[in-house]
């Protein structure tokens, strides 16, 4: 009889990983391989990833566009939990970007914020998406750590194809 040898599942603290937003997650994710990590979550497929854009006297983390549609897609980070500020800031960024689809990557979404994205999702226009995801990662035993992005909030009947035929 053999026995089954299987690894431990911990999760590891993502600021941990990434000390500073802008200067280690950003750039981070801003490399294709990890840029499709998230685009493989969430459906899109995004190309000419540009870093602290500014938007008058203020910087978005990440605008890109999406390959299929052509839209712009506004990404905020915020290695810690949802606030206030990060919420006004994905409304100032998507404002001045027109962007079409908005994504806001946190450590921790609180209730408050999922319901803010929640509604933003039910009171906009359909080509209006919002994304609320938080960032984990974890390892087994000894290994590598890994991010998992986990979607929290997404557009109503957000899917490729709706953008593409609807």
């Amino acid at each position: 009889m053999s026995t089954v040898k299987i690894g431990k599942l911990t999760e590891v603290d993502v600021r941990d990983l990434w000390k500073h937003e802008q200067y280690d997650f950003s750039n981070w994710l801003a490399k294709e391989e990890n840029i499709k990590l998230l685009d493989d979550e969430i459906g899109l497929t995004l190309m000419d990833i540009n870093k602290e854009v500014y938007i008058g006297s203020y910087r978005c983390d990440l605008v890109a566009k999406d390959e299929t549609t052509g839209q712009i897609v506004i990404i905020e980070n915020q290695l810690e939990a949802t606030n206030h500020d990060h919420l006004g800031k994905i409304i100032t960024y998507a404002a001045g970007l027109d962007a079409k689809t908005i994504i806001w990557i946190v450590k921790e979404a609180r209730e408050e914020h999922k319901a803010a994205i929640e509604w933003l999702n039910n009171n906009s226009s359909e080509e209006i998406g919002f994304f609320l995801i938080e960032l984990h990662a974890y390892k087994i035993n000894d290994s590598l750590p890994a991010p998992m992005f986990k979607v929290v909030e997404k557009p109503n009947n957000f899917t490729k194809t709706s953008k593409l035929f609807g």
